[in-house]
């Protein structure tokens, strides 16, 4: 079996790392997530997540950060490196896998594209 967990060299683990991104304002979003984007100096792509409980009880907001962190690994390489993302869920319903990667595949092109990072 392979190991299946996300390094922490993938993702921001601290306050400061997190208002960077904000303190950008790049984002864009749709009717399943709401992401942020900024540069970040490293070669690979970093995911923060912030689930609030305006998403619902501890259970949906689990199987979210599950689906986020799910869909950012196995598709690590279709999105942009160089860049720190935060992603927001909008929505209390959990919706399918596929729905979570499309959206998230969708969301971080349009800010690389807009911060002019041509890394995927």
């Amino acid at each position: 079996m392979t190991d299946q967990h996300l390094p922490a060299e993938r993702r921001l683990r601290h306050s400061a790392d997190f208002a960077h991104v904000y303190r950008q304002r790049y984002a864009a979003s749709d009717s399943h997530l709401l992401v942020y984007g900024a540069k970040n100096g490293h070669p690979h792509a970093r995911i923060g997540l912030s689930v609030s409980r305006k998403v619902g009880p501890s259970v949906c907001r689990n199987r979210w950060k599950r689906a986020i962190r799910e869909a950012f690994r196995t598709h690590l390489t279709e999105i942009p490196g160089g860049m720190d993302w935060v992603v927001i869920p909008r929505q209390r319903a959990i919706p399918q896998q596929a729905t979570v990667v499309k959206s998230l595949l969708d969301l971080t092109s349009k800010i690389a594209a807009r911060l002019g990072s041509g890394d995927v």
